[in-house]
């Protein structure tokens, strides 16, 4: 029988974990009478600091395990330890707090079983963000970042989807240690449909996701995949380099041809301080490249795992790092 892997990486979700197990209980049962798909859970603790692993271990029923990671190392790597985990001819990508229901799951399973020529059914939300400023903003991000590329980054489209083997094996041989997940899926290729939904609210907890780490995750992005950055503020500086050359040549003009004094104290400031600022801003955008270059480079695994719990029938382990985790 075909099997089904699930994969959700969670980080203090004590709140909703009982709820989840029960989520997953009924897309087992859903998809073994629909679909005669067996289903695997495979859940990564991405460095919880409360009950979250006892929780769910508690209430989880059927084929899973949960893979505890030494620490907390983000949710795009928490996922590649999943996928690494899989062992399931599907394998679809959930949170763990809900917000991703059991019928658009459902929905995502049939539409990739009815096309053999479909590899990967991902979800985009239909409402789009919260907030404007936040919905433009999320906007330009992907403007920018997909200009002059051989691929587009979907807009609006998450970790939420359901992948064939074939798929999974290629994203676990991308061992990008500074990962942007939504990059890799689309630098991966393969054939891919959209289907829209809505996420649902959370049943507990708080997001983990503030502002300044959207803000970090669009830096990782640009850096992993964009050279637009580097290009806009040459642009600028160019820009600039014309304006001073423009207003010097103005300068001579004046005080050749009408004795106009050139107020020099003023001008002088002006130039220094947004030249200077520049100057800055442009080290610091080179030195973003330049430490992720440098994290690239560096022979480190990408995560690390602390045990491995799965059923009583089966044996609860603590294990060293595959030699896959430690070659990479």
């Amino acid at each position: 029988m075909a099997k089904l892997s699930v994969v959700a990486p969670f980080f203090n979700e004590q709140d909703v974990a009982a709820h989840f197990c029960v989520l997953l209980e009924k897309l087992a049962s859903d998809i073994l009478e629909r679909f005669d798909l067996q289903l695997e859970t495979v859940l990564v603790d991405d460095g919880s600091t409360d009950a979250s692993a006892r929780t769910f271990a508690n209430n989880l029923t059927g084929d899973w395990k949960i893979v505890q990671l030494s620490r907390n190392f983000g949710k795009e790597v928490a996922i590649l330890a999943g996928l690494e985990n899989a062992t399931g001819n599907l394998v679809m990508l959930m949170d763990a707090d809900l917000q991703h229901s059991a019928d658009t799951a459902l929905e995502m399973i049939a539409a990739i079983l009815s096309d053999p020529g479909i590899d990967v059914v991902h979800a985009v939300r239909a409402d789009g963000r919260t907030g404007w400023k936040r919905t433009q903003a999320a906007r330009l991000f992907y403007r920018l970042i997909n200009i002059s590329q051989r691929f587009d980054i979907p807009e609006n489209s998450g970790d939420f989807r359901i992948m064939r083997r074939p798929v999974v094996d290629a994203l676990v041989r991308l061992r990008d240690k500074r990962r942007f997940n939504k990059g890799l899926y689309a630098w991966a290729g393969f054939r891919q449909r959209a289907i829209p939904y809505r996420p649902v609210e959370r049943a507990g907890g708080a997001t983990k996701w503030s502002r300044l780490n959207l803000v970090a995750l669009s830096i990782e992005g640009f850096t992993s995949f964009s050279v637009v950055p580097l290009r806009i503020v040459s642009g600028i500086g160019l820009l600039i380099a014309l304006a001073g050359m423009l207003y010097g040549a103005k300068i001579v003009f004046e005080v050749l041809f009408t004795g106009v004094a050139v107020p020099g104290f003023p001008s002088l400031i002006v130039a220094v301080v947004v030249l200077g600022g520049f100057n800055l801003a442009l080290v610091g955008l080179v030195g973003e490249y330049v430490w992720a270059a440098l994290s690239e480079a560096k022979d480190r695994p990408i995560y690390l795992v602390r045990e491995v719990i799965q059923p009583e029938t089966k044996v609860k382990t603590t294990r060293r790092p595959t030699r896959r985790e430690t070659s990479h």
